[in-house]
């Protein structure tokens, strides 16, 4: 099987299995209905899944998958402090409306008590590949201060981002996330512009 087909196999059971959790529920969903609207087989589930509760860890890949999106839909013309702030926006728009608060709260927990990988942390994703070439680019560019690192920058970015995160499940979601990091993410971020 193809990088290719088993990236696409793998990203349709997560993308029907976080659809349905929103939908549904998780406890109300099940495998067969994850294969089902995932369009798989059952073989192909298990493959890349011991059950239902391993599609915990897949989080990071929606979010991963949402970058590339946006990424490929990035406004043109923007300088690197406005990149970070529209991923950022787009980003807590799509969590709003299409991730369940409870399993955004599970995936926290289980990455605070996670012997093993942490998955949020995981420097070879799409999110913090994204967040560095931005940088970069707004380094050379003379958008972005230098006498911070390009990783301390990132670093920054994604602690503010998690920082909201970790707030909006504490709070229960009482509040839009996205409206209230629209306001708090420049002010988190001011350091970083020239």
């Amino acid at each position: 099987m193809s990088k290719k087909t088993e990236r696409n196999t793998k990203g349709k059971i997560i993308k029907a299995a976080w659809d349905l959790f929103y939908e549904q529920g998780y406890d109300d969903t099940t495998v067969e209905e994850i294969i089902e609207r995932s369009g798989t087989s059952k073989g192909s589930f298990y493959h890349y899944f011991e059950g239902k509760d391993a599609l915990f860890e897949s989080l990071s890949y929606i979010f991963d998958d949402e970058y590339i999106r946006l990424q490929e839909n990035m406004p043109e013309g923007q300088n690197a402090f406005d990149k970070l702030l529209y991923l950022n926006e787009k980003l807590f728009s799509m969590i709003e409306n299409r991730i369940d608060i409870e399993l955004l709260k599970r995936l926290y927990s289980t990455q605070l008590v996670t012997k093993g990988e942490k998955h949020l942390l995981d420097s070879k994703r799409v999110y913090y590949k994204l967040l560095k070439k931005i940088v970069t680019e707004g380094q050379e560019k003379g958008e972005l201060k230098e006498d911070m690192s390009v990783n301390e920058i990132v670093k920054l970015y994604a602690m503010c981002e998690r920082a909201l995160l970790y707030d909006w499940c504490l709070c229960n979601g009482e509040y839009s996330l996205k409206q209230y990091a629209k306001k708090t993410m420049p002010m988190f971020l001011k350091e970083i512009k020239v």
